[in-house]
């Protein structure tokens, strides 16, 4: 596999396994603290966390939901030594059957990553979503 398919393939699995909800999985592609900016969708300024940290609050946030899907692509990766860039489009979808037969939320947006490699391993240090547009029940 080359650099750049290992890397992808991390940012992959971090939301492969998030969609399962296998939490030790995530923190496994999470460096031990992560650059983590959300602040695109109003949640404060970016800020360095655990990785722990990072997966208590989507287990918390995405515990109520029956189901979630994230799909990603359209990736630019730019590797420097034991460093790289990614970014690439993203789309997640939340569903959760509810009285209002408005069952699902879509968020749509791009991603930035930066990654750090250690024995053979990429890990992510820097996760930045910037939404472009929410759609759906945002209620969810």
């Amino acid at each position: 596999m080359t650099q750049q398919e290992d890397i992808i393939r991390t940012v992959n699995q971090l939301f492969i396994f998030t969609d399962e909800r296998n939490w030790e999985e995530v923190k496994k592609c999470l460096a031990v603290e992560v650059l983590f900016d959300m602040s695109s969708m109003g949640a404060g300024p970016p800020a360095i966390i655990s990785a722990q940290q990072i997966v208590d609050s989507w287990d918390e946030g995405l515990k109520k939901l029956q189901a979630i899907h994230h799909q990603v692509g359209n990736y630019i990766v730019d590797v420097s030594g034991n460093e790289a860039d990614l970014f690439c489009y993203g789309i997640a979808s939340h569903y959760l059957p509810n009285p209002t037969g408005q069952n699902v939320r879509i968020f749509v947006g791009t991603y930035n990553f930066h990654l750090t490699q250690n024995e053979d391993v990429w890990k992510i240090d820097k996760f930045q979503f910037n939404l472009k547009y929410i759609d759906g029940n945002k209620d969810l």
